[in-house]
């Protein structure tokens, strides 16, 4: 029988769901918080020491919770405090070596995200990034995520994951046209 030794230990994390804002802690293995929310044999999460909070009032505690367990597919976003605790380099850039990096807008039903995503190559290819591979749950960097209706609601993070299957629009900020004034 196989008994290796595996390190988990628990991040701080922010999950933002259509409702709710969830403070807690994640537990996450070497893979790091992409790992978890990228691993296709579970659909569900636990966040541990869970403070949650409604969107529409972000600073008022409505509970607290010693385990909290989420559907993945219902998490919009996941704002850590480290870049680092995305996971390795490797898994975060998906295996690729060669990155371009993007400042870009993007949009769900609930928030607006600003930040910069890593692209493998030197071409934007909007299909490979919202379509292609296994992972759900895609890195943007230096990204500040507000709530479309609630603008008192403003989570800056140097690593955050969004959804790609809750996306309305994506937008490059290098395509944003010049107001003539």
């Amino acid at each position: 029988m196989d008994a290796s030794p595996r390190t988990h230990r628990f991040l701080p994390a922010d999950i933002l769901t259509s409702s709710y804002r969830i403070a807690g802690k994640v537990m996450v293995s070497t893979n790091g918080v992409m790992g978890v929310m990228n691993d296709p044999t579970h659909s569900f999460m636990e966040v541990h020491d869970a403070r949650m909070a409604r969107i529409h009032m972000p600073s008022k505690l409505v509970d607290h919770f010693e385990v909290v367990r989420m559907l993945k597919r219902q998490v919009f976003a996941v704002a850590l405090a480290r870049r680092e605790d995305l996971g390795p380099q490797m898994i975060v850039r998906g295996g690729y070596g060669l990155v371009t990096e993007y400042p870009i807008r993007l949009t769900t039903q609930v928030y607006e995200i600003e930040g910069k995503i890593e692209t493998p190559g030197k071409r934007f290819d909007f299909s490979s990034l919202m379509a292609e591979g296994s992972r759900d749950f895609v890195p943007i960097f230096d990204a500040v995520l507000t709530a479309i209706l609630i603008p008192n609601l403003r989570v800056e993070s140097p690593g955050m994951l969004f959804n790609r299957s809750l996306v309305d629009l994506l937008a490059l900020q290098a395509q944003r046209v010049k107001l003539q004034q």
